[in-house]
């Protein structure tokens, strides 16, 4: 297969289908074939778990599900990693990721934070379960630039609230920018909590990381 829209179409559907086998093939095919590391995972790996995310929504996927679909993503991802070409930047950009405690769903995180490190930013990730205070205390530690904030659980999303709570409480709101994403959350949602931004898919949260960091694309 040496068509490049057949094998961004195929990453995905191997997410989908949990075909950790194919994927690897699909993900050495992509990097035979020239195409850019970052794209396989933006317009491959990505759209596919968009698709795993609605079919979770929708209760078509349970967990099992989901697991056996981030294997496949992850076995791809090992493959594209070592061929990600990161922008340099001489003091680039922090931020603080995490999934919202009483969630432990971390798989679109993952990609973000991966599709963060290739567009040069310097990570600092939480993990899963993460308590709205410890998002900010790390933010504080390192001098972060942007706090990025993750669920797949609508029955999560007010921890969002509390983290801009938070800093709002302690009077230091404008040190940190605050982008949200995840299945049940919107731009509405964003709105409604004081967060600076909502990214609907990995590729866009990242475009709105670059222009809140004020990184050159």
């Amino acid at each position: 297969m040496e068509n490049k829209s057949e094998i961004l179409a195929g990453l995905a559907s191997a997410v989908v289908e949990m075909d950790e086998k194919r994927a690897v093939e699909l993900a050495q095919a992509a990097v035979d074939a020239g195409i850019d590391a970052y794209e396989a995972i933006s317009q491959g790996l990505s759209k596919g778990m968009d698709v795993v995310s609605c079919k979770y929504e929708t209760e078509e996927y349970f967990v099992p599900e989901i697991l056996l679909c981030s294997d496949a993503m992850y076995a791809a991802l090992d493959v594209l990693r070592p061929h990600l070409k990161v922008d340099a930047a001489a003091e680039p950009a922090k931020v603080v990721i995490g999934v919202m405690e009483g969630d432990v769903h971390d798989i679109g995180k993952n990609i973000v934070k991966l599709m963060l490190v290739a567009a040069g930013f310097e990570i600092h990730d939480l993990g899963r379960d993460v308590a709205p205070r410890a998002f900010v205390e790390k933010a504080k530690e390192v001098g972060a630039d942007i706090i990025a904030l993750s669920t797949l659980m609508s029955v999560t999303m007010d921890g969002m609230r509390k983290v801009v709570e938070l800093l709002v409480r302690e009077g230091i709101r404008e040190d940190f920018k605050v982008i949200i994403g995840g299945g049940p959350v919107s731009a509405t949602f964003a709105k409604q909590i004081g967060a600076d931004a909502y990214g609907e898919s990995a590729s866009e949260a990242v475009r709105i990381a670059r222009d809140l960091a004020g990184v050159n694309v």
